[in-house]
């Protein structure tokens, strides 16, 4: 493998002991990988271990690490299996550089067979392996050099810090399509891949741009561009108060962000919507001569898809424009049919997802204006954006999204309201109440959060032990469908579908057998009847029907009743006892729900 921005990166190079800096660090970005972890110490020493950071704090001697310059990483498997030997920080043949690495080598394969043919011996079966014997290969004394020499031949993405012998106090490192910070603490340089591992030692961080490098040492850090000439780079704030890794007295992150929605809403919708007007902001760019905008495009992967699911739904029918929700791994494997008069929409939790980063820059190439909605400020996406409009869900620890996919669908909401305003296709009275269903929701959320969980947790005694489980839903009770089915399979590892609920009959209901479990969403009014018939439709293959709905006639085995709110705003609310309901199921299993196997909190491989 090499690391991914999944993975979590790691440096110091001060005037304390850097190990315990660094298991720190380590632990602080444990959620973007963690099925291995590993250590390097200026002074030679390198400690690895397959499996949890736990692991690898267990072989580490208590007390005798005394370095004062150091990196380490904490890993998730791509490239080669989760073992010690594969394993970071990886080590150059001579031992001259030993490194870690976010990112992926794409041509590490041809790289290695060329070094193999000059007589170098590999240890590992990741790509990160190929970087350092290339620095060694290539070593001319001078490591910033090397590095900058040997960076042209590598394909793909990288964030890099390097350990190189004959220079023990020093930490080289350099960045490209993958993300890098550096602060100054108070005892030395730091470096790493998430802001999360820097909060304890400064206040403020300079962000790498591609093709920058660095030397960090105890008295501070040196920046270059690629030609290997110093720059001045301008340090920005850390927003410390959306950092907090802390489980603040819940079994798990994921059981607490569920319960920090209702306050993401409102962070996230008060500086969006004030007296009673539509304030986008920096996002208002993008809407710019809104008659001559003829489309809408929504981008994203995962729940960010099912957020542009939604969006194109509620934008469509406010707008009268039409709208599509694409996967940006698709879109970028056809062709690109945007243009000036598209808005294009990109949507990601981190700013850093591959593939949705790769659709923006082909977007943008093609002419379209694009609006980025975003958690994280100076994210690629963020930055690459022609605007963009950041969501206030702060850090979000467990895998699987809950607040930044709810403080997503508001900031669509309020787009899709602009761009209907500006448009002049809805009334004023229409607006009005629109508006006023949205800043409902926090304190909507709040409520659902509240009343529901006894009877989620019922339907998780009843389903945890089940193999398949179907979700219905029509129009926006669709995407509340495909997010619910994704919590469930991410977590509890029970296989899970989404469906239009008039399409199960058109070949899937030939998988309901007697007591499969059906989960039905009726939250839109207009649709709910339709959506009673493809119920009674499973109802009579045997299938146990449970519902999210906010219409008290709609029956089932077992129903959860929400709120009322505006019929395109529905989306937010029945998801959450959905949320409720997946969680509840992995604890019963006894799933890893914060760490679920194979998955990770980022995805920058394409």
């Amino acid at each position: 493998m090499g690391g991914l921005f999944m993975c979590g990166i790691i440096g110091y190079a001060g005037v304390e002991p850097a190990a315990p800096i660094l298991l720190d660090g380590l632990e602080r970005l444990e959620y973007r990988g963690y099925d291995s972890a590993g250590i390097a110490l200026a002074g030679g020493l390198r400690i690895r271990a397959a499996g949890r950071l736990s692991a690898l704090r267990e072989k580490i001697p208590a007390g005798s690490v005394l370095d004062i310059v150091g990196i380490g990483h904490t890993r998730w498997a791509t490239h080669g299996a989760p073992t010690e030997q594969n394993a970071h920080p990886h080590r150059s043949d001579g031992g001259l550089y030993t490194l870690v690495h976010n990112g992926i080598i794409e041509n590490y394969e041809a790289l290695r067979a060329q070094l193999q043919a000059q007589g170098v011996a590999f240890h590992t079966e990741t790509d990160t392996e190929v970087v350092a014997q290339l620095l060694e290969y290539h070593d001319t004394g001078d490591p910033l050099a090397t590095l900058l020499a040997v960076l042209p031949l590598l394909e793909g993405s990288y964030a890099l810090a390097v350990l190189y012998a004959p220079r023990p106090d020093r930490i080289f490192c350099a960045k490209r399509r993958s993300p890098l910070l550096a602060c100054m603490g108070a005892t030395g340089a730091l470096l790493a891949s998430d802001a999360a591992a820097l909060l304890p030692h400064a206040r403020s961080l300079y962000r790498f741009e591609d093709g920058e490098a660095a030397v960090l040492s105890r008295e501070g850090i040196v920046f270059y561009n690629g030609a290997g000439e110093m720059i001045t780079k301008k340090p920005t704030e850390i927003a410390r108060h959306v950092l907090c890794a802390d489980k603040g007295g819940y079994d798990h992150f994921m059981r607490k962000e569920m319960a920090e929605q209702p306050e993401v809403l409102r962070l996230t919708l008060e500086p969006l919507l004030r007296g009673g007007e539509i304030h986008l902001g920096e996002g208002e760019a993008a809407l710019h001569d809104p008659m001559a905008i003829d489309r809408v495009l929504f981008l994203g992967c995962g729940s960010a898809w099912h957020v542009g699911t939604a969006g194109r739904l509620v934008t469509e029918e406010l707008t009268g424009l039409p709208c599509a929700a694409e996967l940006a791994s698709e879109f970028r494997g056809g062709r690109v049919t945007v243009n000036e008069n598209t808005l294009v929409i990109v949507i990601s939790q981190s700013g850093e997802t591959a593939d949705t980063l790769m659709a923006l820059r082909l977007a943008r190439e093609a002419g379209a204006r694009t609006l980025g909605i975003i958690n994280v400020e100076g994210s690629s996406i963020a930055l690459e954006s022609g605007s963009v409009i950041y969501t206030k869900a702060g850090l979000e620890v467990a895998v699987a999204t809950t607040k930044a996919y709810s403080a997503q669908l508001a900031a669509v909401y309020a787009v899709a309201a602009r761009l209907a305003q500006l448009r002049g296709s809805i009334s004023a009275d229409a607006l009005r109440g629109y508006l006023h269903a949205l800043a409902l929701l926090p304190e909507q959320a709040e409520a659902v959060l509240r009343d529901t969980e006894a009877e989620a947790l019922a339907w998780a005694e009843e389903v945890h032990e089940k193999e398949h489980v179907y979700f219905l839903g029509r129009h926006t009770d669709y995407a509340a469908a495909l997010e619910g089915s994704l919590k469930l399979k991410e977590i509890s590892y029970i296989h899970a579908e989404g469906y239009p609920a008039g399409e199960l009959k058109h070949g899937t209901i030939s998988l309901v057998e007697p007591g499969t479990p059906v989960v039905a969403i009726c939250a839109r009014p207009e649709v709910t009847p339709k959506t009673q018939s493809n119920m009674e439709e499973v109802r009579a293959r045997g299938a146990r029907l449970y519902c999210v709905t906010n219409d008290p006639a709609v029956t089932a085995h077992r129903r959860i009743l929400i709120p009322k709110t505006h019929p395109l705003l529905g989306t937010s609310l029945a998801v959450l006892p959905l949320q409720l309901f997946a969680y509840h199921c992995a604890r019963l299993r006894g799933c890893d729900i914060d760490k679920p196997r194979s998955l990770a909190k980022s995805v920058t491989v394409e």
